[in-house]
């Protein structure tokens, strides 16, 4: 059974997730943006088929990634002709595809850029809006993504009609916005109806990258939260008017960090994983995951590619970083996690600051606890009574559960999880009460 068989995507009735009909849908995405430009039908088959295997429920694509002519990309060297014959015939085979998949296509109608430097604009959006709005308001497993890295404010009148426009057209399909590097669409449009859920993007800077003199620094008004991406949630679950919120553009696997110098070290899937975790335990409606390569669909290795790009896309599908994502999903999928809330006040000792953060969820049942360094903390089970409470360790990199206590009729526990002796050491306390 595909999603939409159980009902149309829509914002859960507590305002923070999203649902099909009545049935929890949590958001894991992947990130590739070229898909249409780089792929054949039959590469995109192995690339979705693969991702559908690993877990993940929405792709995230742009249609009209950039005009011939215009201003060089630094994701790909020539880019489609849209108006060309056989672009637009290729891009409904690709998204049907995904649907006989059961895949959501989170379409970006264009990259920000085409609105940020006029190719879209307010005498034209109408039209282009129309045509795409028309080719797939039939398509169940279609979700609208505004912008393309960019700031609200560049194109902003723009954007709101477009945003107007999409939800007027197909008003049964979820839009969000997809904001400039560690912005988030609620700093501009989050009072919006046509906004059915905020993304941030959080990547791909360190804590100490504030600022690099690249064009992809932040203005001060912004805030750096530098990795804390769960910062990110929290401040979009702070307005009083809520909606569901996603890291939409976390720090990619195997991408440089701070994307502009070669001699940098590269994102790892322990970095994935943080984001991940950190994000969804805060209350984020999902997550969406990025590989370097994947991203950028690159093919020929002995071109460059982007931001030191080292693998070609067909090697990097198999980075272990993917496969992690799929654990997470199960994990919150064998709880009531709609019902969950971060719940840090369950915890009792051993909170730390940045990667010393331990992230507490709870809901009905139950109390998850991600603890990136493996180190010893403690959690308050009284919301327990009476019930009868076990443990286990749960590994965010083989998706095992690791039963080690029995909790019952205790009010406090104190644990540390047994180090891997690898470079990653992160664990998910999992707490049961029956």
């Amino acid at each position: 059974m595909k999603p939409w068989d159980k009902g149309l995507l829509r914002v859960s009735d507590n305002q923070r997730y999203l649902c099909n009909g009545e049935q929890p849908f949590f958001w894991l995405a992947d990130t590739a943006w070229l898909l249409f430009q780089q792929c054949s039908l039959k590469e995109a088959y192995i690339y979705l088929r693969n991702r559908r295997d690993k877990g993940f429920t929405v792709i995230q694509a742009v249609l009209m990634h950039a005009m011939p002519g215009a201003a060089a990309n630094s994701l790909a060297e020539a880019e489609v002709d849209v108006m060309a014959p056989g672009f637009w015939e290729h891009c409904d085979k690709v998204i049907k595809m995904a649907e006989e998949l059961g895949l959501y296509m989170g379409l970006l109608p264009s990259w920000g850029a085409m609105i940020k430097g006029g190719v879209l604009n307010k005498d034209n959006i109408e039209e282009y809006a129309v045509f795409v709005a028309d080719r797939y308001r039939n398509s169940p497993n279609v979700i609208w993504i505004l912008g393309g890295d960019v700031r609200g404010s560049d194109g902003e009148e723009v954007h709101r009609m477009e945003g107007k426009l999409f939800k007027s057209l197909t008003p049964d399909k979820l839009i969000g916005f997809h904001p400039f590097g560690r912005t988030s669409s609620s700093l501009w449009f989050h009072e919006e109806q046509w906004l059915d859920f905020n993304m941030f993007q959080s990547g791909h800077r360190r804590y100490d990258q504030a600022s690099l003199g690249a064009w992809d620094d932040n203005a001060v008004k912004e805030d750096f939260f530098g990795e804390d991406n769960w910062k990110y949630v929290d401040r979009d679950h702070g307005y009083s008017l809520m909606k569901p919120t996603v890291d939409g553009e976390p720090s990619y696997e195997w991408i440089l960090q701070g994307l502009h110098v070669s001699d940098q070290p590269y994102w790892r899937e322990w970095d994935v994983r943080r984001y991940a975790y950190w994000s969804v335990f805060e209350g984020a409606m999902g997550h969406t995951y990025g590989d370097n390569a994947i991203q950028q669909f690159y093919k020929d290795g002995a071109k460059p590619g982007a931001y030191g790009v080292r693998q070609v896309w067909k090697e990097s599908m198999h980075h272990v970083g993917s496969e992690h994502m799929g654990h997470l999903r199960r994990l919150m999928e064998s709880v009531d996690y709609q019902k969950g809330r971060p719940a840090m006040e369950r915890l009792l000792s051993g909170q730390k600051e940045r990667y010393g953060r331990i992230a507490v969820f709870a809901g009905p049942g139950y109390l998850l606890a991600y603890d990136y360094l493996g180190e010893a903390f403690a959690v308050d089970l009284k919301g327990f009574e009476g019930k009868k409470v076990q443990a286990w360790w749960f590994d965010p990199v083989s998706g095992v559960y690791s039963y080690f206590a029995d909790f019952t009729g205790k009010e406090q526990a104190e644990v540390k999880p047994v180090a891997r002796f690898t470079q990653d050491n992160d664990w998910v306390l999992v707490v049961r009460a029956e």
